[in-house]
């Protein structure tokens, strides 16, 4: 059984302003725990090009959150409750319950600065299942889905796929702007005072030299090309310091030092939305996830959260 955290409800009264282009999936809820399963591969294998390697279970993994999100040029009808009810009747054996979440913002007119902004409202559907460990949110240009309960990427794929057949059923978007799929991971405790044991020297980077103790905050960022999926793969990582966060709207902090992993696969290229085409991209970019991952940690760490190697 997995054993994971609730999602968090407290920041669903906040006042959002979000007119902006961001590469990271975006996400707008926080939590602390899951089960992660990985993969073990070679340390010299390219980890962007690489064969994704076969997956050990973690029982104790330090894996946060899980978010999935398909974006696609705006479906105005979304904010209608009637519109939206026979999608909310195919979830809701699963997601029975719905939270309305209303986003407040401004555009901004593409003309002299003299013209004030346009004060603008957006309903996002927020449906959640019983243990508050999974959500879906539907907003008129997005459908997202989080967990803070990951069990597996066949798992994951599953729950999507009653998601996203859903979606093309009675949404039909037609088109996809963005596909991603976005793992946090956070390690804290004892592990952080020697992380060169459990992560390989090139992650680790400041942190194995002499000015380590010194270091309060670091944080590395790396784009790469993805060249198998047609993506782009977003890594941060680094050390934080106690209350603090990289990313306010995914993570939360909490109080103590903590080294965080944040891998986030995506592709803006536009295309026809199919639920097949969606389900597999998610599925071909969770190997990809794996796949850097496993290259990025040591067996010490596998063996730290429970893995059996061999």
């Amino acid at each position: 059984m997995a054993r994971g955290h609730a999602l968090s409800e407290g920041h669903d009264k906040r006042l959002i302003v979000r007119y902006f282009i961001s590469n990271f999936t975006f996400l707008f809820t926080h939590g602390r725990k899951a089960i992660y399963s990985l993969p073990s591969m070679g340390s010299l294998e390219n980890p962007l090009t690489a064969s994704p390697p076969r997956e050990i279970w973690l029982p104790n993994a330090p894996l946060v959150r899980v978010i999935t999100q398909i974006s696609f040029p705006p479906v105005v009808s979304i904010s209608k409750p009637e519109f939206i009810a026979p999608f909310q009747e195919a979830l809701r054996s699963v997601y029975p319950v719905l939270r309305p979440e209303q986003a407040f913002g401004f555009v901004f007119a593409n003309v002299p600065a003299a013209t004030p902004p346009t004060p603008q409202t957006q309903t996002t559907w927020r449906f959640n299942d019983s243990a508050n460990a999974w959500r879906v949110s539907l907003a008129p240009n997005f459908l997202a889905i989080e967990t803070t309960a990951y069990k597996s990427k066949v798992d994951f794929v599953e729950r999507a796929s009653l998601v996203v057949n859903a979606l093309g059923e009675h949404i039909n978007p037609q088109v996809v702007d963005r596909i991603g799929l976005r793992f946090i991971d956070r390690v804290v405790g004892a592990p952080i005072k020697n992380l060169d044991k459990f992560v390989r020297s090139e992650v680790v980077g400041v942190l194995m030299s002499e000015a380590a103790p010194s270091v309060q905050h670091a944080l590395s960022e790396c784009l790469f090309d993805a060249p198998k999926e047609d993506a782009q793969f977003l890594a941060r990582w680094g050390r934080l310091p106690s209350n603090a966060t990289h990313d306010p709207a995914a993570v939360e902090g909490i109080g103590e030092p903590s080294w965080i992993l944040d891998l986030d696969m995506f592709s803006t290229k536009a295309g026809a939305f199919t639920a097949k085409n969606v389900l597999e991209r998610i599925g071909n970019y969770a190997d990809r996830i794996y796949t850097f991952f496993r290259w990025a940690v040591t067996d010490e760490f596998l063996k730290l959260y429970g893995g059996t190697l061999g």
